[in-house]
């Protein structure tokens, strides 16, 4: 049996962890506070819009119950529109993971310009996407851009790259996954430098070539950064908005809308926040459900590896 003095002791210490934890607990206050006000309750207002004809703009509306859902499950643009959004989304993460890897695995090699191909490669990460979305805007624009521009030394007329429903979907897609690779190569680039060099050491001595080394060394270990990276990358082209705006505004019509672009052009063009934040919630369960089922996926692939 514990003595008076243990006694007070333990009593002393639990005293100490409960006023730790409570300060704890209101240090998360703040925090807690701005997400309710900022992310919570515009959230739940969304929800709220989502069942009126509210034009967002004048303070008389009625409710209209599921009448926005039932025209968003009729919509004619709304099938093409998300399959532009999964090809932003599915499509950017994939280059941008496969690119950045390979940038990755070169920088982790000691080269002498290593930090300047690194500043380089992440530098337009650091930029606003709607400029960057201007400035290759005048590569790819009709009259006067650069690569129209060549292609007339070649041929009489120039190519409406940006008014191609065929290609400016893939354009707007290069454009994002230039942007932001640099993201996946500093992660990828992280997670090479935790591999011990040990086991690439008893992988040579047991005969395994480079190629053998990465599928059996590298891969399995680099699963952690990979599912950062995709989760990350894939999030961000899912509500991709602002290099669209900046190249295409959406056109011709909504050949290269996205959700994102799609509730702007219905809140501002077309006063219909009603339908707007219908969208909205779409975009958001879709985001959800898409992110939340790769993290399963890739945890799993991080467990096995």
């Amino acid at each position: 049996m514990p003595d008076s003095r243990t006694k007070r002791s333990i009593s002393g210490y639990t005293k100490r962890f409960i006023r730790k934890g409570t300060m704890l607990n209101l240090l998360y206050l703040p925090a807690l506070i701005l997400f309710i006000v900022f992310i919570f309750y515009p959230f739940l207002k969304g929800i709220q819009i989502s069942f009126t004809n509210w034009n967002g703009y004048n303070q008389d509306y009625k409710w209209v119950g599921f009448r926005n859902y039932a025209r968003l499950a009729n919509d004619p643009d709304i099938g093409k529109i998300i399959r532009n959004t999964v090809i932003y989304g599915v499509g950017s993460s994939i280059f941008q993971n496969i690119i950045g890897l390979l940038y990755a695995l070169y920088l982790n090699m000691n080269i002498r310009i290593r930090g300047l191909v690194r500043t380089i490669i992440y530098l337009p990460v650091i930029i606003s996407s709607l400029i960057m979305g201007y400035i290759w805007y005048f590569f790819f624009q009709y009259q006067g851009g650069a690569i129209n521009d060549i292609l007339l030394l070649f041929q009489d007329k120039p190519v409406n790259l940006l008014g191609d429903p065929n290609i400016n979907v893939w354009i707007i897609t290069f454009v994002n996954t230039y942007q932001y690779l640099g993201i996946a190569m500093v992660l990828f680039l992280a997670g090479l430098q935790t591999i011990p060099k040990d086991y690439y050491e008893a992988a040579t001595i047991d005969g395994a070539g480079p190629f053998s080394r990465f599928a059996h060394v590298t891969w399995p270990l680099l699963a952690p950064a990979f599912t950062v990276s995709m989760v990350l990358n894939l999030i961000g082209g899912l509500k991709l908005f602002d290099v669209i705006a900046a190249l295409t505004n959406s056109g011709p019509g909504y050949a290269s809308a996205s959700l994102s672009t799609l509730i702007y052009l219905l809140y501002f063009g077309r006063e219909d926040a009603g339908y707007a934040a219908t969208v909205g919630i779409l975009m958001f369960v879709m985001i959800s459900a898409v992110s939340m089922i790769s993290l399963i996926f890739l945890r799993r692939r991080e467990v096995s590896a």
